[in-house]
């Protein structure tokens, strides 16, 4: 089929593969485009509303700036990681260091892998693995192996391998320890780092439990060590855009947030592989299990811990908060003033406690809007975020559209002159390019829509975790804040609990701001998550 080729000689997909590129308004230049001679009035009409919300329709202004191959000046930090089954290895891959089984994966796929290239281009952090820590040994010696030999700068290290996570926290070549293991084991270690006044970089959700929360919140404060949660939806380019235009008041009184996870595999409902060398010989089963309740040696549990109460916290706290804190970034919800849930184990029958269908409704009457988020694990139809606001809505990934409403009251005046239609976009923002990403699986592409994997910088891809870190390193150092600090994980922590409480106990939970406690309908205090099902608790005194 031919080229449809305008005067100048240009197709189609030439203006499309341009504007693809421009972190803009992308969308409407190409509509304004394609119309002829109606171009400069479009595009008047555009830039008179960017004018009179005083919005920059060009780039977003990030917390922090990003060059290729630089390297980061100051202290070297000596880091100890702990945890290394799949968030640890991506966190420290994200911080300069990849296993050899990532690289080959990268190297087949050829010399246009983008996530490849974004690796060796990153920037050079300036720090220095001296410690690992995993209790199964094949990969604490992963671990070892990917510190001391993954270098994106041809770095060598001779990183320690420790058996006890406590001694490594306690170790004195250790500045700041990266948290990446089970949920419930997040807050216990996460207290006694800061304590031994290490700096603190923890995976999400903060915290398993409700009590361990606030200690966590207490100790953190107290200390005053530079904490981080690993939310990289902070560092997401379309996000600071989005933050903007929400300020500028676009979208007029806003009434619903709406969110979701949409999976359909084994590997995203946590099924995970279980590898052939697990026994009770390579796993400490023991340290695994901490404060769990005692249970014979069972594999299923220790790699597919996301499916049991015991050691993770479901659809709320797994994914949940990941939508959580990027709509608090946005529009500084905080937690909220009531919660509800429902779902169940509909699709996978494996013994699983935790629901893969979950519906979650938060409110904020002081705000005038709530928040909904809404899962499945057994279809992966693409939903896209919302903000509904009177005026105009706001459509969000790692792209955003704002589109006016057609009964808006702000922009009645202009759809009738015409300068403005209720089926078109008011802006669109477009960060990075249109080349072929090397994302393979279901997962991967749903972090990758979502925003997770990488984000842009000036038109530069990067992984949006290196920026989290790097965040994170650059606060340690004296140089600004994390943006995910203890006030922020705080937030995200009791919302996922107040939910779960909402579901476990076929009640609604409220949030005391006063008193920092969760209570039900009447009043009685709710101290933890109970861990049987609804028909079986009762209020915790």
């Amino acid at each position: 089929m031919s080229e449809n080729k305008n005067n100048g000689g240009m197709s189609r997909r030439d203006i499309l593969k341009g504007l693809a590129t421009v972190p803009a308004v992308g969308g409407l230049f190409y509509g304004a485009y394609v119309s002829g001679k109606k171009y400069d009035a479009t595009r008047e009409a555009r830039q008179s509303i960017l004018k009179e919300f005083n919005i920059d329709a060009g780039v977003s202004t990030p917390r922090m700036t990003y060059t290729p191959g630089a390297k980061s000046t100051g202290q070297k930090i000596r880091l100890g990681v702990i945890g290394f089954g799949i968030r640890g290895p991506q966190l420290v891959q994200a911080s300069g260091f990849a296993t050899r089984r990532w690289l080959e994966n990268m190297e087949k796929m050829g010399p246009d892998n983008d996530r490849l290239k974004a690796f060796y281009e990153q920037e050079d952090l300036n720090i220095e693995y001296t410690a690992v820590c995993d209790i199964f040994t094949v990969k604490a010696e992963e671990a070892k192996d990917t510190v001391d030999n993954g270098s994106a700068h041809g770095k060598k290290g001779n990183a320690k391998v420790y058996k006890n996570w406590e001694d490594l926290v306690n170790a004195p070549d250790v500045d700041a320890v990266i948290i990446a293991t089970p949920d419930h084991w997040h807050a216990p270690m996460s207290i006694v780092a800061a304590k031994a006044g290490k700096h603190v970089f923890v995976e999400k959700p903060m915290t398993h439990k409700i009590q361990e929360t606030h200690e966590l919140f207490r100790v953190i404060q107290e200390t005053g060590v530079v904490f981080q949660v690993g939310h990289q939806h902070r560092q997401t380019d379309s996000y600071f855009k989005a933050k903007e235009i929400i300020d500028k008041g676009v979208l007029g009184p806003i009434s619903m947030v709406l969110t979701h996870t949409n999976r359909n595999s084994p590997n995203g409902a946590w099924v995970y592989p279980i590898h052939e060398q697990a026994s009770p010989e390579t796993i400490d089963w023991d340290m695994f299990l901490g404060n769990a309740p005692k249970v014979p040696f069972n594999k299923d549990h220790f790699f597919r811990w996301r499916k049991y109460w015991a050691y993770g916290t479901g659809l709320n706290g797994d994914l949940m908060t990941h939508e959580f804190d990027a709509f608090n970034q946005i529009l500084g919800m905080g937690i909220p003033k009531s919660a509800v849930c429902s779902g169940g184990v509909y699709f996978f029958k494996d013994g699983r406690e935790v629901p893969d269908v979950m519906n979650v409704a938060l409110e904020y009457p002081d705000k005038n809007y709530t928040f909904i988020y809404s899962a499945t694990q057994a279809n992966e139809y693409s939903r896209t975020n919302l903000i509904l606001g009177h005026d105009a809505s706001m459509e969000i990934t790692r792209e955003l559209i704002v589109k006016p409403d057609r009964r808006s009251t702000r922009f009645a005046e202009k759809f009738e002159k015409g300068i403005i239609k209720p089926d078109e976009p008011l802006f669109s923002y477009v960060p990075g390019s249109t080349n072929l990403d090397a994302v393979t699986t279901a997962t991967e592409r749903y972090f990758a829509a979502k925003g997770l994997l990488y984000t842009y910088r000036d038109g530069v891809r990067v992984d949006s975790g290196h920026l989290h870190i790097k965040e994170w390193l650059e606060a340690i150092r004296g140089n600004g804040k994390t943006s995910c600090d203890i006030v922020a994980g705080y937030e995200e922590a009791i919302a996922a609990h107040m939910a779960t409480v909402a579901h476990k106990m076929g009640i609604k939970a409220f949030w005391n701001d006063e008193t920092k406690e969760i209570h039900d309908q009447n009043g009685n205090v709710i101290h933890e998550i109970p861990t049987d099902s609804p028909a079986d608790v009762g209020v915790i005194a």
